[in-house]
């Protein structure tokens, strides 16, 4: 005979089945290639009250924690008891949704029985909303694209076509966003389905007894864990590139009884470009990276998410207000991991990695306006790369590794058979992982070109280009990114407007991640091993270690 903790932890565990299943219907149906390639998606299971009970594995945090707050907020504009079979509700706010206009937020009640009973909810990145697109040149959040309210996208059953042929007439790839919107569609009904079909099997009429169960078995072991912490203020000041100048990112990190707060109170004001990110965004990164130290057996629900408080004062360039430009929001947001393990690693030392990449290499590449007259030339794309992880107290850095985005690098296939991009080379670069007792991971080294003898447009929003990944405890800095076009040319600054021309080639070097202790700790296995693999050079070896190759 099951006992009923025992039921309530398989109903738990089939839950983390569906919205596995729910994400993998976004990716497979698909248009943009960040999303079919890339994983840039979140997907969930919600309860009445709008508490995450559960995520798909597959996502970024960007998308996932800040959808566990956005159907909260949709719950409020919208009442229960209005709500039909068939409705979606959406919204692209970034100060709902996940942060900027390209990533749609989708809400789906899921009936059982007449009534209610839950929610399925993903996010995706769409190709482009028109606007100045993908790129930090917007003054304010207007030039950015098309901002969708929170509204229907289907009632009842029925999409509201309207506002479908709104999206796709002021965007330069309309087919691919309708197919796009579509999949996310069908991501909130597969959802649906499955829920659906679970209480079925399982004889329940609603999910308060596994939802109960599941908030508060996961916010007892997150609360057990933070007990087990020292208790303290830490304080961290992490400088990066900005756009205009260089920007100062503070956090005071505090571990109390029951509970973690992170305050960014002294980081610097805003960009007037669009590197700006909503407290939203910040919060869903920074809390990931403390639940990767604290907790981390621990699934990522409303449970083990509450424990962790964010703020920052209103109008620093971490909680950027309405209508500030938000279009690359990443590009800030995905440093706050390192900011917040500046402050851990000093609560818990060997336990923080070294700093690392951090910041996606986001390459949004378009056609030039002149070929607006032209449509077999027009395009949109934005590809992803990725940079070295930081060294971790006994592991090397990951090379070419996306955290903490999560997301898969573009692949150099699928790049060239959607757009008229011919990648030439792509491969790690050696002595890019900052040394150490344990080795930064290595940056990428890329080389595109147009395929067709085209100009094109790149937006460039990255960072680790003038501050490189620091080390932890002795270890080394990682290599910084470096962009330029051509093997000779100038060196380009992080962030801007780049048009590469006909026959042009675009090099494209992503950072590697700091190094972890002493470098003359390092073992001479690991550094023989390094050198046949081709990961450091023989003079690196010898200058480094004082190994003779």
């Amino acid at each position: 005979m099951k006992t009923p903790d025992t039921k309530l932890q398989v109903m738990w565990n089939r839950l983390l089945a569906v919205v596995e299943e729910q994400g993998q219907a976004l990716i497979r149906s698909a248009f943009s290639p960040i999303v079919r390639e890339c994983g840039d998606i979140s997907a969930g299971i919600f309860d009445i009250r709008g508490r995450m009970l559960a995520q798909a594995v597959t996502g970024t945090p960007g998308h996932i924690n800040t959808m566990a707050e956005a159907v909260k907020t949709l719950l409020g504009r919208f009442e229960i008891q209005d709500m039909k079979p068939g409705d979606i509700y959406m919204t692209n706010d970034p100060w709902i949704a996940s942060g900027h206009l390209n990533d749609f937020l989708l809400m789906m009640p899921v009936f059982f029985r007449g009534q209610v009973v839950g929610f399925t909810s993903c996010t995706s990145h769409l190709v482009d909303l028109g606007g100045l697109g993908m790129g930090p040149e917007g003054a304010d959040i207007y030039d950015e694209g098309l901002l969708i309210p929170p509204c229907k996208l289907v009632d009842g059953g029925t999409l509201n076509a309207l506002l479908l042929e709104i999206v796709k007439a002021n965007s330069r790839e309309p087919i691919a966003n309708e197919g796009d919107i579509y999949a996310l569609i069908a991501c909130c009904e597969a959802g649906a389905i499955r829920l659906a079909g679970m209480m079925d099997e399982f004889s329940i009429d609603h999910l308060d007894e596994v939802g109960d169960y599941i908030i508060d078995t996961s916010y007892r072991g997150t609360v057990e864990a933070i007990v087990a912490l020292e208790k303290g203020t830490w304080t961290y000041v992490l400088t990066v590139d900005g756009y205009e100048r260089e920007i100062e990112l503070h956090a005071a990190l505090t571990i109390a009884e029951d509970r973690v707060t992170l305050d960014f109170d002294g980081t610097s004001g805003l960009s007037n470009k669009g590197i700006n990110v909503p407290l939203n965004y910040a919060t869903a990164y920074s809390v990931f990276a403390l639940r990767c130290i604290i907790g981390p057996d621990i699934p990522n629900n409303a449970g083990s998410l509450a424990p962790f408080h964010v703020t920052g004062p209103v109008d620093c360039i971490l909680n950027a207000q309405r209508p500030a430009a938000v279009a690359m929001r990443h590009t800030l947001g995905q440093m706050t991991p390192d900011l917040v393990y500046g402050c851990l690693s000093q609560a818990l030392p060997d336990q923080v990695p070294a700093e690392g990449a951090s910041c996606m290499y986001d390459l949004p590449l378009r056609h030039v306006p002149e070929a607006v007259s032209r449509r077999d030339t027009q395009f949109a794309l934005e590809l992803v790369f990725s940079g070295g992880t930081g060294a971790r107290p006994s592991l090397d850095g990951l090379s070419a590794t996306a955290f903490p985005s999560g997301v898969w690098g573009s692949q150099v296939e699928t790049t060239e058979a959607v757009a008229p991009i011919l990648i030439s080379r792509r491969e790690l670069k050696p002595d890019s992982g900052g040394v150490g007792r344990m080795r930064g991971g290595l940056g990428q080294y890329i080389e595109l070109r147009s395929s067709i003898g085209e100009d094109f447009m790149l937006f460039l929003s990255v960072e680790r280009i003038l501050n490189p990944a620091s080390g932890r405890y002795g270890g080394g800095f990682g290599a910084p990114g470096r962009i330029r076009i051509g093997h000779d040319g100038p060196d380009l600054p992080g962030k801007g407007e780049v048009r590469v021309k006909a026959g042009e080639t675009l090099v494209f070097e992503t950072p590697g991640g700091g190094g972890y202790g002493d470098p003359g700790e390092r073992l001479q296995e690991h550094i023989q091993r390094d050198l046949v693999e081709g990961l450091i050079s023989p003079d690196a070896a010898r200058k480094t270690y004082g190994v003779a190759s």
